[in-house]
């Protein structure tokens, strides 16, 4: 009797171990909306907070919320070189130093997770483009040439700030965020916003535009947040690793990957544009062939991803306010003094 030969390559890769089913994705939002609400949070009280002192004090009283120093990254980096060079925390704007320290260190153990976990802009970018993917079919990728070159930006811009704080001695920083300028540079941050101008406007739109047709086109091309947190991930323990054997070849996991990374054809991803979001290792349809692993293939699982952000993130923020350097203390006559007039202020 002859022998019952074997079945096709494409017929023996269907008879692969199926993926159980992956719930990172669901992790990964709840920490993205969770995020995000914070933020909507810290936007709405630091708002009344302006307001009140605006107003005279003739409005709703809210508290300056620390949190809101987050969006004020040159001065944390500023402060970040104070403590090292000095050992001392800055006294002004110390919650943003320590969110960028948590950040950081977030990035470094668990990739560029920052930008695919937590950031309130990588979050609205990521649902702006999966709009577009529902109402056109599809989004769009620049050529690679062009990609590339616009890729570069982010790093330009990475560098130039870099530079500029690199050049400040420490008491150059010390005066500069001291000075009328410096102790209300977040609020020149939200008049920004609330009085945006043609030119800003036109900007903000062209952004949003773009980010429908393209994925994450600000976080791609043009955030030096972003960059600083790739330059951290670079060190980072941790890979997305593929199993040739256990691979199927169904490429879709580089059709999921956010950074357009050919996951399909790498066995360990290293470059510094993956953010661990997971999204290539949740649609992996072959169980084992695709996960996210410390040194020696130890696998990683989300629920570790997700338990060490939020670790970083309450342990950082809780040490700075355990030990007081959490809040920024000015007294409130500066504040009258100053908000109704932070306009006026311009850049030493």
């Amino acid at each position: 009797m002859a022998a019952i030969a074997a079945p096709p390559i494409k017929i023996r890769k269907k008879l692969v171990k199926r993926a159980a089913k992956d719930r990172s994705q669901a992790l990964r939002l709840a920490f993205q909306l969770a995020f995000l609400a914070l933020n909507v949070w810290v936007g709405v009280e630091f708002y009344l907070f302006v307001r009140y002192y605006e107003t005279g004090g003739r409005s709703v009283y809210a508290s300056r919320p620390p949190g809101v120093e987050g969006w004020l990254p040159i001065a944390s980096l500023m402060n970040l070189k104070v403590l090292l060079l000095s050992g001392s925390v800055p006294a002004l704007h110390p919650a943003g130093m320590f969110l960028l320290i948590a950040f950081l260190a977030a990035s470094w153990i668990f990739r560029k997770s920052f930008c695919g976990w937590l950031c309130p802009v990588g979050t609205v970018s990521e649902y702006l483009w999966r709009l577009g993917h529902r109402i056109f079919g599809r989004n769009f990728r620049l050529p690679f040439a062009a990609d590339i070159a616009l890729r570069s930006l982010k790093y330009i811009l990475l560098g130039l700030f870099l530079y500029a704080v690199g050049s400040m001695p420490v008491p150059a920083i010390r005066a500069f965020l001291s000075g009328p300028y410096g102790m209300v540079d977040d609020v020149k941050m939200l008049n920004f916003f609330r009085f945006l101008g043609l030119t800003g406007g036109i900007v903000m739109a062209v952004l949003v535009v773009a980010s429908v047709f393209i994925q994450n086109f600000w976080c791609r091309y043009l955030c030096p947040y972003g960059a600083l947190m790739g330059f951290a991930a670079l060190a980072s323990p941790l890979r997305i690793r593929r199993d040739a054997s256990l691979c199927i070849d169904c490429a879709k996991c580089a059709k999921a990957c956010f950074a357009a990374l050919p996951v399909d054809r790498l066995i360990t991803i290293r470059s510094a544009e993956c953010t661990a979001c997971l999204e290539c290792v949740a649609v992996c349809p072959a169980a084992g062939a695709l996960f996210l692993a410390a040194p020696r293939a130890k696998r990683v699982p989300a629920w570790a991803v997700a338990a060490g952000i939020a670790a970083l993130f309450l342990g950082v923020c809780g040490y700075a306010r355990l030990t007081g350097h959490w809040r920024t203390d000015l007294p409130r006559s500066t504040y009258f003094e100053l908000i109704p007039h932070a306009s006026e202020f311009t850049h030493p």
